[in-house]
């Protein structure tokens, strides 16, 4: 991997020095110039008040807009900032309009938090929850996915990188049939900004949701929306305030013309900049490059593992992103987890009820998710598979 500065990488990752850090896709570790520009707001933010600081940096926080449409390819007055990508993907699902009978298809790996929202809907206005089955490989089927349209479907709702494995869904492919449908369609790509290119114009999707926390290398509690334009006005969302509307007669508001109409007025305004650093940041490097050595040392990650004996590499899909999931033939994920974190090796644990449908038709209840990212080095992956194997000849 000659082409990639992963020297600069970690002198710009303080936490590198001192943790070997793979659980990137649960909260990646914050490079220095996204700490520095947090801090920087919240200082100001003490010497001159709150108000004053955001008046002082509005050229800053008007900049995060044409980042992020930037870096997912559309115009900035598709862009709402939130303070998760479960409130991004929260607020745009429930300011669809459906009615019972209106038929929902999503994927076997669905998120928990996004299923929780079906089965909510589906009790209040009797909507059907249906998955679409996976092909072989255990990506969503498309040729399934054509079978299941009728006029019935309203909604097309898929997570690109679910949290339970390095499986990549083919999201572009699935747009070509939600456009072709006239279907609309809502990505959750919680896990792919930030470690592979997006691009919401190939994708074709009409909205989607992300968060700053995991491959963005953001601050905690940031995220945005992105809603096409030709559909924000169509859509009214669930809560207004005097940010997202005005007032404009004792007896009249009107609702903002652009996605912003999705935000309100109070936000953290510090982690808005330190999230707008943090795209910069990945724009610098270039999503191609941190892509290409994201799959690179992913590869030589299970590579490492899949030798190992009692160890079983649980990754599917025909293209895998940064997230290695395992587990070890008679040791617990939490136990591996413990005994990892004793060793300063950050792991998480994939757990069944945040991916029912997918882990219960494979078996699993339980796994351990290894998750690299771009300043990650080839040293730690084998000082972590030497742990994991002294760990597996317990």
């Amino acid at each position: 991997m000659p082409l990639f500065d992963v020297e600069r990488a970690r002198q710009d990752t303080p936490g590198s020095q001192h943790i070997l850090h793979l659980n990137n896709a649960g909260s990646s570790l914050m490079p220095q110039p996204v700490l520095d520009a947090t801090i920087a707001h919240l200082q100001l933010e003490t010497q001159i008040g709150g108000y004053e600081a955001v008046e002082q940096r509005q050229e800053v926080l008007d900049h995060a807009y044409d980042a992020a449409a930037k870096l997912i390819n559309c115009s900035r007055d598709e862009i709402a900032f939130m303070e998760s990508a479960t409130r991004a993907w929260d607020t745009a699902f429930y300011s669809l309009p459906f009615k019972a009978g209106d038929r929902i298809l999503t994927s076997m790996a669905e998120y928990a938090s996004n299923y929780i929202a079906y089965l909510q809907l589906a009790q209040k206005t009797g909507v059907v929850i249906e998955a679409i089955p996976d092909d072989a490989y255990g990506q969503v089927s498309v040729e399934a996915l054509r079978n299941m349209l009728d006029q019935r479907v309203k909604l097309i709702s898929i997570t690109h990188v679910p949290t339970s494995g390095g499986l990549v869904n083919p999201i572009v492919e699935i747009g070509k049939v939600a456009r072709e449908a006239g279907i609309l369609y809502l990505v959750d790509a919680c896990q792919s900004v930030g470690q592979m290119p997006i691009d919401v114009q190939k994708i074709g999707c009409d909205m989607l949701s992300t968060t700053g926390r995991k491959y963005l290398r953001g601050p905690r509690g940031t995220g945005f929306l992105y809603v096409r334009r030709e559909l924000i006005e169509q859509l009214e969302p669930i809560v207004l305030d005097l940010h997202s509307a005005s007032w404009v007669s004792r007896d009249r508001y009107e609702i903002r013309s652009d996605a912003r109409r999705f935000e309100t007025w109070e936000t953290n305004y510090a982690g808005k900049i330190g999230l707008a650093t943090a795209i910069d940041y990945a724009l610098d490097w270039g999503l191609e490059n941190i892509w290409r050595r994201i799959k690179e040392l992913s590869y030589n990650l299970r590579t490492q593992l899949s030798p190992i004996p009692g160890v079983i590499v649980r990754d599917r899909g025909i293209t895998q992103c940064g997230i290695v999931t395992f587990t070890v033939e008679g040791v617990e994920p939490e136990e591996i987890k413990r005994q990892l974190a004793r060793q300063q090796i950050n792991v998480s644990v994939a757990v069944r009820n945040s991916t029912r449908l997918d882990m219960e038709a494979r078996g699993l209840t339980t796994m351990v998710r290894a998750s690299v990212h771009y300043y990650n080095t080839l040293e730690e992956l084998t000082r972590f598979s030497a742990a994991i194997a002294q760990i597996a000849d317990f």
